[in-house]
């Protein structure tokens, strides 16, 4: 996420399977300027080859899975949330990094102003979601409600004295157990959640920052002063996925999305190719998993099952 820099030879992440590191072409002192090879030396696989280049592999497959993801919305397209700008405005995923024991600063959420503890953290949901200006996407992202509900959880079983506020436009807990998992957030941590949809984000003399919103009660315009400011941006299809249907001959829905069977939902528009996950359209990590199964199941029935040659 762009949080903290790494080495030229690094993990993908911690759980990458292979779990195998890798080069970063760009950055290698070997690769850019002929000099080093350091890790050659000391790799005991001799595993290292820097003469290996690029190359163009090309498969003859009897089916098709697509699983390309999702890319975020840019929320610097919403300059009133001042996010690229202000500096403890951060996004879902950069908090999620933060909370990580992994991450880079080892799972303590701080104000990346100044490296300080944040004590008090907003939450600002369906930042370019729902929302019929053609710049933004008019579809509810599904997860960020509940992505949110549990990052204020880790950040408060992190840190006991931090206080997080969500404020959403209509809470959506579609799954099961998911509404028990707010109730849970709200009285056993302390979350507080608010119907109020930002209207902008100020920065004070100190680092702080001001939220100003309409709360959904009363109508009241409000002020909100946190540490930090964690934007929920939506989900959008992955980029480049219009190409990606192209060469495979697919078709997109009204939202970019790959276009699937309403009663098949890993089917797509062309025989022999099927979809899982968020490039069919907004999914959690239970739902992409399970469509993953379903999808390998149809391909693997696809080309095993026995197909009759018609003669025109």
């Amino acid at each position: 996420m762009g949080l903290s820099e790494r080495k030229a030879v690094y993990f993908y992440y911690p759980q990458a399977i292979p779990p195998v590191p890798c080069i970063d072409k760009e950055n290698c002192i070997m690769l850019v300027k002929g000099k080093c090879g350091v890790c050659k030396k000391f790799c005991p696989a001799d595993a290292v080859d820097f003469k290996q280049k690029d190359e163009v592999v090309e498969l003859k497959v009897g089916a098709v899975i697509v699983a390309t993801g999702f890319s975020q919305f840019d929320a610097r397209k919403l300059p009133q949330y001042g996010y690229g700008k202000i500096k403890n405005v951060i996004t879902g995923l950069e908090c999620e990094r933060l909370l990580s024991a992994g991450g880079p600063t080892g799972g303590h959420l701080v104000r990346l102003s100044d490296h300080k503890a944040a004590k008090k953290v907003a939450f600002l949901q369906c930042v370019g979601s729902r929302s019929v200006r053609a710049r933004n996407s008019a579809f509810c992202s599904s997860v960020c409600c509940m992505h949110s509900t549990k990052e204020a959880i880790l950040a408060n079983e992190h840190d006991k004295e931090l206080q997080s506020y969500i404020l959403y436009t209509d809470f959506r807990a579609v799954g099961k157990g998911f509404q028990e998992y707010r109730l849970r957030a709200e009285n056993q941590y302390g979350v507080k959640y608010i119907r109020a949809r930002a209207s902008d984000i100020d920065e004070a003399a100190d680092g702080s920052v001001i939220v100003r919103y309409e709360d959904g009660e009363t109508g009241e315009k409000k002020e909100l002063i946190v540490d930090l400011a964690v934007l929920a941006v939506s989900l959008v299809p992955v980029e480049g996925i219009a190409e990606t249907a192209d060469v495979l001959g697919l078709e997109l829905d009204s939202n970019g999305f790959i276009a699937t069977d309403p009663l098949c939902p890993v089917q797509t528009t062309r025989e022999g190719i099927f979809a899982c996950g968020y490039c069919q359209g907004p999914l959690d990590i239970p739902e992409s998993v399970a469509q993953a199964s379903g999808a390998a199941a149809k391909a693997a029935e696809y080309i095993v099952k026995p197909r009759t040659s018609v003669r025109g």
